[in-house]
């Protein structure tokens, strides 16, 4: 199966080459540019960079199509895509700077002539003015009506934001193409038998959902200067034409996409690619309407397709939840004639998690190695060499203290004298009986945030802890006293699966 990946990926890379060499000439975006051997060489590296990009992603869409037929194959069908995907944020990254170069030159060739043009003397009319069909093109801002009709700074500001919306389109495509990889992750991660592998898948997941984050807060930025530049350049003409009427209906569009976004608040993935489609369905909306009062016919039909491929999208997606699982083994204690364990069957040593909490009952500490007899035919049993060379003998496995502490009372009625409660936390031993005599130890958890907590954050403390006290100490919040670190850990991953950005620890407190 994985030598079938590398042959479709490779195929893909092939046919980019091939593409490649046949690459048509490309032609300038302005009239004007055509001898500028810089940009005309960065349109050319442009256009290949696409084709390169178009590439992967039919790759990477054949290799969905066959993990929705191979579902057994997950692992490895989601190990290439994410490569892949890789490989395609690394295109559009070079691909944006060829674009930003590009847009400058441009930008500066626009400016650079607006001396050139006369623009006409403001007219009380309210009327759409005539606009000869020669000075009609395709993209709407690029119309010299624009450059015209707006002060050189707002049309500058109007360029850029136009030059953006590829930038912010990318951001969003790009979430969303992780997001459903992040679904295929999650659903590895569920389905995952033995702790290393979903370890591994489990980092990756937080590897990507962490550049989703990324993507999205740098969407929500490029996306707020597109729209309120074109937002202000479009609402100057309309009122500089006196078009009272059509500024109005697009303000109550506008109070209900604010709507439409407050009620979905938290309800989706993520709120700034829901308010990125939102807005951009409206901004397109204003911008049709535009350009058909100009009579720009071109400029209507290009943003009618716009809109369509917009309807298409599925941008409110629920949101992802994946709390990380623990591989511990909890196993009660029991009573077994003959024993358990022979010299075929020998005691195993003790397994020591690196995370999650696990109690245990240490039966005895002794200088050398014991014969099995020596406990009974209790099971199951665990032994371990400490750091002082003795070897300790443990019984069972719990999973919070009350538990534990029914074993050990069960333990001192079968005749042993002094059975111990001890844990691990995250690798880390101690023995809960002997620490116990002197000192009690409490838990609470600390969430550093100078922002109220959400109600999704609050939701999941209230889910997993009931009605434990909440409380602001400067820049943090504090959850808690647990008498139980492992419940402590259970709340403290249910608000990291609430808001994985937010820094969480558990505090052990000496009372």
């Amino acid at each position: 199966m994985i030598r079938k990946f590398g042959l479709f990926a490779g195929a893909a890379l092939l046919f980019a080459g091939v593409m490649r060499a046949q690459q048509p000439p490309v032609e300038a975006r302005i009239a004007g540019l055509e001898d500028n051997a810089e940009y005309m060489s960065l349109l050319e590296e442009d256009a290949r960079l696409q084709i390169r990009e178009d590439s992967v992603v039919h790759a990477v869409e054949g290799m969905r199509r066959q993990l929705r037929e191979n579902p057994e194959e997950g692992r490895k069908f989601a190990d290439e895509i994410l490569e892949l995907e890789n490989r395609i944020f690394e295109i559009r990254t070079a691909k944006g700077r060829l674009i930003d170069r590009i847009n400058t030159i441009e930008q500066n060739w626009v400016l650079a002539n607006l001396n050139g043009t006369v623009a006409p003397p403001e007219s009380s009319e309210t009327e759409a003015p005539e606009i000869p069909e020669g000075q009609k093109v395709r993209n709407l801002v690029e119309n010299t009506w624009f450059r015209n009709e707006l002060p050189e700074a707002d049309y500058a500001a109007l360029l850029k934001a136009q030059q953006l919306e590829t930038t912010a389109l990318r951001c969003a495509e790009r979430y969303l193409s992780n997001y459903e990889t992040l679904e295929q992750l999650a659903d590895s991660y569920r389905e995952a038998t033995v702790e290393a592998e979903a370890v591994e898948i489990y980092d990756r997941y937080r590897t990507l959902a962490g550049v989703n984050r990324a993507l999205a807060d740098s969407l929500s930025e490029v996306w707020t200067y597109v729209f309120d530049n074109k937002s202000y350049a479009y609402g100057y003409l309309l009122d500089k034409m006196g078009k009272e009427e059509l500024l109005v209906r697009q303000e109550e569009e506008g109070a209900k996409i604010a709507r439409t976004a407050a009620a979905l608040s938290g309800e989706t993935v993520s709120d700034k690619i829901v308010d990125y489609f939102l807005r951009k369905q409206l901004l397109v909306s204003n911008e049709t309407a535009l350009a058909e009062l100009l009579g720009f016919a071109q400029a209507a039909d290009s943003l009618y397709g716009v809109s369509e491929r917009l309807a298409t999208i599925e941008y409110c997606r629920p949101p992802q939840e994946l709390t990380e699982r623990y591989f511990l083994v909890y196993e009660d204690v029991g009573f077994s004639t003959p024993a358990k364990y022979n010299a075929h069957n020998p005691i195993p040593e003790c397994k020591v998690y690196a995370r999650g909490t696990i109690y245990r009952i240490l039966l005895g500490t002794f200088n050398a190695k014991r014969p099995v007899g020596t406990f009974r035919g209790v099971s199951p049993l665990s032994c371990l060499e400490n750091d002082e060379g003795k070897w300790c003998y443990y019984a069972g496995g719990f999973a919070t203290r009350e538990e534990a502490d029914e074993a050990q009372a069960l333990l001192k009625k079968r005749g042993f004298a002094r059975p111990e409660v001890v844990m691990w936390s995250d690798g880390v031993y101690r023995n809960v009986s002997v620490d116990g005599e002197a000192a009690r130890e409490v838990f609470r958890i600390e969430i550093a945030s100078a922002a109220p907590l959400t109600a999704e954050v609050r939701q999941a403390i209230a889910g997993t802890a009931g009605e434990a006290a909440i409380s602001r100490a400067g820049q943090k919040f504090v959850v808690g006293m647990f008498d139980d670190r492992a419940v402590a850990e259970r709340v403290a991953a249910a608000v990291r699966q609430a808001a994985p950005g937010l820094e969480i620890k558990i505090e052990e407190i000496t009372e």
